[in-house]
């Protein structure tokens, strides 16, 4: 049941549910709530396109060319753990690289002069600690990290990285990887000749192959500790900020529904429909870069928030 409602949300696809809003209106009801300060932001897979890491439903998204794997199917089917290992070691070199870019600097600043309260993300990769926010919650995991489905074991990605090029000497020479199709979730597609011959290691303690990304895959609950923090910077924010996310995730949506359960104001920026539209108070439909130029640009006049 697990694995079939993973799969509905995989495949959710977000369409328009509210008319478009004028954007000088959202972008002056979105600063305020800014000027007001305490804001809790939520960001997706759009505020790390700009870092060559693509999204899941945007235009050029993954989903077009490829399913992300399950919880269930990564825990249950050796097979598939060792596909993902193998797609994964090639991808790994795309996302290793990838480096802060404005969005996640303009939002670090945001933080530091008190707009914002924190930042909640969907993303795994790590980007908004680089680029210098301290009040951060990786809703959904981080890939630097490695647990033992067997031992719970952690390692270091990087770590792990070192000891599977010794097992596979000269892999990544014969893989031809074009960076556009590097997946969200670090992996990349590869024919089943290059899967074949891929070599697995093991936990460092108990020597299972078992071995997952400290992330939260599609089927599986964000850990309750994550859930306990995450209650916490809800109620010491006065106001939610989307930024890059189609919300089609159960995990983003409800701080929405959260949000507006408690009656704060809701803003939304991104470059195609969320699935929060028609709750949305102010929902800027833009390029994120721009938009975040254009909020620290002063403007006369204020708005009231809709009812």
């Amino acid at each position: 049941m697990a694995h079939r409602a993973a799969i509905r949300s995989i495949e959710r696809v977000v369409g328009e549910t509210a008319p478009l809003q004028d954007p000088q209106v959202a972008a002056a009801g979105i600063r305020m709530m800014l000027e007001a300060g305490s804001v809790l932001v939520l960001t997706g897979a759009g505020v790390s396109t700009d870092s060559g890491i693509p999204d899941y439903r945007g235009p050029k998204g993954s989903l077009l060319r490829h399913r992300p794997m399950t919880y269930q199917e990564f825990q249950h089917e050796p097979s598939a753990r060792h596909r993902y290992w193998a797609r994964s070691f090639v991808g790994w070199r795309h996302m290793a690289q990838a480096s802060p870019n404005p969005i996640h600097q303009r939002l670090a600043q945001w933080e530091a002069q008190g707009r914002i309260s924190g930042i909640v993300t969907q993303n795994v990769d790590g980007l908004h600690v680089a680029a210098g926010s301290l009040n951060v919650i990786p809703l959904h995991g981080d890939l630097q990290q490695i647990s033992c489905l067997n031992c719970g074991a952690l390692e270091d990605r990087k770590h792990l990285d070192a000891r599977l090029h010794e097992a596979n000497p000269g892999y990544l020479e014969r893989v031809d990887l074009d960076p556009s199709l590097v997946n969200p979730d670090g992996d990349v597609s590869l024919d089943d000749a290059h899967v074949a011959e891929f070599h697995m290691v093991g936990c460092l303690v108990c020597g299972s192959q078992a071995l997952k990304p400290n992330v939260v895959y599609f089927g599986e609950n964000v850990p309750a500790e994550r859930k306990v923090r995450l209650k916490a910077m809800e109620a010491r924010s006065a106001s939610l900020l989307v930024i890059g996310s189609s919300l089609a995730v159960m995990s983003g949506y409800k701080l929405l529904l959260d949000a507006r359960n408690a009656g704060k104001p809701v803003g939304l920026i991104n470059g195609g429909p969320t699935r929060g539209d028609a709750k949305a108070d102010f929902r800027w439909r833009s390029n994120i870069a721009e938009a975040l130029d254009i909020l620290e640009e002063p403007v006369d006049g204020a708005v009231r928030r809709p009812m």
